[in-house]
């Protein structure tokens, strides 16, 4: 039976190099999971007034708006710098990776989040910077319209 190490394995190492997406597939369904069991409604791809995607948004009913980035590699890190852009759209701000993620190169202002398939974990709490009333009060509407929007999409899809 070959090792792990070995070209051809049945249980390669993952390559740090190439961006998986089902490794992301995988680490969005957990972070879903854990958001839907901490009380917060999540959205897959919110779309940002600054013409960016939020990979996960989550809004309690306090009004308490987190983004989450999802990281499946080294190299999706290093190659994405556009979550910086992201903090002025929320109150916290976390990323999401795998359990063999290196999480040294991660920010360590930053909140953090574990997570594969069956569910997820924060590991580090993000530090709260709370929204301006307008912006809150914004996002809140935006991200009702989006869920309203795409769940008339599914409906209209099964009627």
């Amino acid at each position: 039976m070959p090792d792990s190490q070995s070209p051809g394995s049945l249980f390669p190492i993952p390559d740090e190099t190439v961006t998986n997406p089902l490794v992301a597939a995988g680490i969005a369904r957990g972070v879903m999971r854990l958001f839907a069991d901490l009380d917060y409604a999540a959205l897959q791809e919110f779309p940002l007034r600054v013409k960016r995607r939020a990979d996960i948004v989550a809004l309690n009913n306090a009004g308490e708006i987190i983004i989450v980035e999802i990281k499946s590699c080294r190299a999706d890190f290093r190659a994405d710098q556009k979550w910086p852009e992201y903090l002025d759209f929320c109150d916290r701000f976390f990323f999401a990776v795998s359990a063999q993620f290196p999480r040294e190169i991660l920010p360590g202002e930053c909140g953090l989040i574990i997570a594969d398939r069956h569910g997820g974990a924060i590991v580090r709490e993000s530090a709260a910077t709370p929204l301006n009333g307008n912006r809150r009060r914004a996002q809140i509407l935006q991200i009702a319209l989006t869920a309203s929007q795409r769940l008339a999409r599914v409906a209209g899809d099964l009627l």
